[in-house]
């Protein structure tokens, strides 16, 4: 097993944390996370993978460990996290490397995708959606607040905040929910706490609608270019459907498709099995 460093690194500004394994002159998979998590939810992956790959996992700004700038100096859009993760590859000398996507690390990820396609190799998407069939009826509270962004629709949305629905995104789907660690829902739960973190999160549920009006554009550059894909998907996911998964395959008509019984946070019940994916697909 290789040994996992813990680095921070200044991005224009802001204090990016990540994490990282592998060989420096491996394939590199950049890994990006999604929401309410960090970095931490690859734990499991990135000992599996290091011996043959160069494993990168930062936190997104406002996420984790890396810093959480005021709202009145860093304006919490997916366009501008995308900036910042963008800038980050090239000051830890990424060039080129496959991505690793997640909830919201896939309208991260595939902002990049689209700015430099030639930049990455291949994209493995767990639960990262690019297509309005994947999205379930639970997004609909937070469709609402697109369509009338008030305070009382704001204020709804609170309840994705609260610790017992960060607990439910890890166990709901999951056939044995004892297979579940608590280290994973607490820790998130730790970072959302902390004072400011709630008004962020729920600037960031309200510009999520930007990555729904960008699915055309990611479907464009999916026909355009063909990357490799393998979607890994937890089939019961309360958010992301099997039907976004399944899309894939529109667009790309090579895409690897794998379903898993389990729900949205899949690594933390199929880590093993995911990894074997990844493994087998990166190296054929």
């Amino acid at each position: 097993m290789r040994a996992v460093a813990y680095r921070k690194v200044d991005v224009g500004g802001i204090g990016v944390f990540y994490r990282e394994a592998g060989p420096k002159d491996a394939p590199t998979v950049l890994l990006l996370h999604g929401f309410p998590t960090a970095g931490h939810m690859f734990r499991d992956l990135i000992p599996r993978l290091a011996d043959q790959f160069r494993l990168v996992a930062p936190d997104l700004p406002g996420f984790g460990q890396s810093d959480m700038p005021a709202r009145s100096a860093f304006t919490y859009t997916f366009e501008n996290i995308a900036s910042v993760i963008d800038r980050f590859a090239e000051v830890i000398g990424l060039h080129r490397f496959a991505i690793y996507v997640f909830d919201y690390g896939a309208p991260v990820g595939f902002r990049l995708a689209v700015r430099h396609p030639d930049r990455v190799t291949a994209i493995i998407s767990q639960n990262g959606n690019a297509y309005e069939e994947g999205l379930s009826e639970g997004w609909n509270p937070i469709r609402t607040y697109w369509q009338e962004p008030s305070q009382s629709n704001r204020d709804v949305l609170r309840s994705f905040l609260a610790p017992e629905t960060t607990r439910w995104q890890y166990t709901q789907g999951v056939p044995d929910v004892t297979a579940v660690s608590p280290d994973g829902y607490s820790l998130d739960n730790f970072y959302l706490a902390r004072p400011g973190a709630h008004e962020i999160q729920l600037d960031l549920l309200g510009d999520y609608k930007s990555n729904v009006a960008l699915y055309p554009t990611f479907q464009e550059y999916f026909r355009a270019h063909k990357p490799r894909l393998l979607a890994v998907w937890g089939k019961n996911d309360p958010f992301f459907l099997p039907r976004g998964a399944e899309a894939f395959r529109r667009d790309i008509p090579g895409a690897v498709v794998h379903f898993f019984e389990t729900g949205h946070f899949a690594l933390e019940t199929h880590a093993h099995e995911i990894a074997a994916e990844i493994r087998d697909f990166l190296s054929s």
